[in-house]
């Protein structure tokens, strides 16, 4: 499960040329330039088209074809069509998830893009996620922020401070689970939003480095750094510091305590203040920090799930489609892209939106050391599945840590293989 799709739909595939081709007797010709989406959800389709349309605008001559499929069914197709009939560009992922892909020889090395365009300074805090074997691969349009939402509201009324320290949140989850509110809802039937627990604690104990060489196969689950990591989770399982039968409930499930004030507190993307103000929240009611400092001698990473457009090793058209990348890169264009869809521009140079959460989101992760990608982008897609099943495992029967551990580490020696 990718994150951070925030709904699913029936798959479906929407071919539209941009223009119509040319009507001439005889042979079909190429298309100038073909693109592979991936989100029919309304806001990042509309996003996307609407860049599109802008290209088209700026290169009349360039015919467009645009092929847009949900997530789920383009990270069936991708592994296909790189290798049978590859696009020009493709939607995929930055970090770990595009190792593969690289190491195959199948995305081209665009770094001269990068230096060309000027992308090395504006998307300086994203580089090294777009970087392998010390060259770029693709151009980020996207990313956002996690962190912990919370009802501003209840914990005013009950006299918490939003947690700045491990000791603070512990103190204050204390508190509101004595006052009857529980501290975190979470919703783990579809397992990644464990992920995220995961991901800050390890960051906030660890640290980013450490965190990479675990998701990439370099650090033994049974490690015991990582094992300090499910000691410091269990101080708020144990407790009851998560809400009841989580296990039964999807991430927006595990709205509605949040929105009826029974929990006070969300590890969650930013792409869930939508739904909490679609539920009857107001702006002042939530609010939004950073995950607590655990060690305060390890630098502030963040989990930033960007999303990005490759150019296929494959593609027949590449020359435009070096010129869609720099186009799309551009701070205005990914300035009114990000606003439609309510997310953040990686172009330093762009405007944020005028949301708060868009404005802290920006503060946090331009000020942070690293940002990580998300469990299930940074680990390979047998690790990322097995390691969820596990803190959700875990999250439910803490008891069973070690058969966990041993299973995870099993995983993770065939999936390096």
């Amino acid at each position: 499960m990718e994150n951070h799709d925030i709904m699913f739909r029936p798959i479906t595939r929407i071919a539209a040329a941009l223009v119509a081709t040319t009507a001439l007797a005889g042979p079909a010709f190429a298309q100038d330039l073909i693109i592979n989406f991936d989100d029919l959800n309304p806001g990042p389709k509309q996003g996307f088209e609407d860049a599109v349309a802008k290209f088209k605008e700026a290169n009349p001559d360039i015919e467009v074809e645009v092929n847009i499929t949900d997530r789920e069914a383009h990270k069936t197709a991708i592994r296909n069509f790189l290798t049978a009939d590859a696009p020009d560009v493709t939607a995929w992922y930055p970090g770990n998830r595009m190792g593969p892909f690289v190491d195959a020889g199948l995305f081209e090395d665009i770094s001269d893009l990068w230096e060309s365009e000027g992308l090395n300074e504006s998307f300086a805090s994203i580089r090294p996620t777009m970087t392998r074997d010390g060259k770029q691969w693709g151009v980020p349009y996207t990313y956002y922020q996690w962190g912990i939402y919370y009802r501003a509201d209840v914990l005013e009324e009950q006299g918490v401070e939003p947690p700045t320290t491990w000791e603070e949140l512990l103190a204050g989850s204390a508190k509101l689970k004595e006052a009857g509110i529980t501290p975190f809802t979470i919703g783990t039937k579809n397992f990644w939003t464990t992920g995220g627990v995961f991901d800050y604690l390890n960051l906030r104990i660890n640290g980013y480095d450490f965190h990479n060489a675990l998701t990439a196969g370099e650090v033994k689950y049974s490690d015991p750094k990582v094992m300090d990591v499910f000691d410091h989770w269990k101080e708020l399982i144990e407790p009851g510091y998560f809400i009841e039968n989580h296990a039964t409930m999807s991430w927006q499930d595990a709205l509605a305590p949040f929105v009826k004030g029974e929990a006070a507190m969300y590890v969650m993307g930013n792409f869930s203040v939508d739904a909490m103000k679609e539920a009857g929240l107001t702006e002042d009611q939530i609010g939004y920090i950073p995950f607590p400092t655990i060690n305060p001698d390890i630098e502030r990473a963040e989990d930033a799930p960007a999303d990005a457009l490759f150019i296929p090793s494959g593609a027949k058209n590449k020359e435009n489609a070096r010129k869609f990348l720099a186009f799309i890169a551009q701070p205005e264009i990914l300035t009114e892209w990000n606003k439609t869809i309510g997310q953040l521009p990686p172009n330093a140079n762009s405007e944020v939106g005028d949301s708060k959460f868009l404005q802290m989101g920006f503060e946090t992760l331009s000020t942070a050391a690293g940002l990580a990608q998300f469990y299930d982008r940074d680990a390979s897609a047998e690790m990322a599945k097995a390691g969820m099943e596990g803190f959700q495992e875990f999250m439910v029967k803490p008891d069973r840590i070690d058969a966990i551990i041993e299973r995870l580490d099993k995983v993770q020696a065939r999936s390096m293989k």
